[in-house]
């Protein structure tokens, strides 16, 4: 009994400093770190499998998530910064909190499909609609925040 109060105190604390740190919704940017690190030890995988493997493009991938972290914190700050600067000079800018959380979704549809694609590459099957739906999913984020159609200026990689 008192190893599982220590479990439970344990887990608590971890999501009661996430929820400090990230607010209400910090699953959210929870799931994002997983995703990263599936990203990664996939990736490194595929390397492996297909004989690319380089610590120069694990330098890059490392880097490039960090950035993606960097990304989403100017995002989250400009959109409540807009929101607080809205109430001083007298106008509605409540709705420019979205951009963080869009930037968010976007990573995370972005990581799942670099996920997926390191799967396909090393020859696992991956329904044709799970990709297609991602797809559309980040369509519709791209849309709904104004961004171009045919453009994916958040995802570099190759599909």
């Amino acid at each position: 009994m008192k190893i599982l109060d220590g479990i439970n105190w344990f887990w608590g604390g971890i999501v009661m400093a996430f929820s400090a740190i990230f607010g209400v919704y910090w699953y959210f940017f929870a799931a994002l770190l997983i995703l990263n690190v599936i990203d990664f030890f996939t990736g490194i995988y595929k390397a492996r499998t297909l004989g690319t493997e380089s610590s120069n493009k694990g330098y890059k991938g490392i880097v490039k998530k960090i950035a993606y972290w960097v990304i989403i914190g100017i995002a989250f700050f400009l959109g409540y910064a807009f929101e607080d600067l809205g109430e001083i000079i007298g106008i509605n800018l409540g709705f420019t909190y979205l951009i963080g959380w869009l930037t968010l979704a976007t990573s995370i549809i972005n990581e799942i499909r670099s996920i997926l694609e390191n799967f396909v590459e090393i020859g696992v099957k991956i329904p044709v609609w799970l990709i297609k739906g991602l797809e559309v999913a980040n369509d519709k984020i791209n849309t709904m925040a104004g961004g171009n159609d045919d453009e994916d200026t958040t995802n570099s990689r190759t599909r």
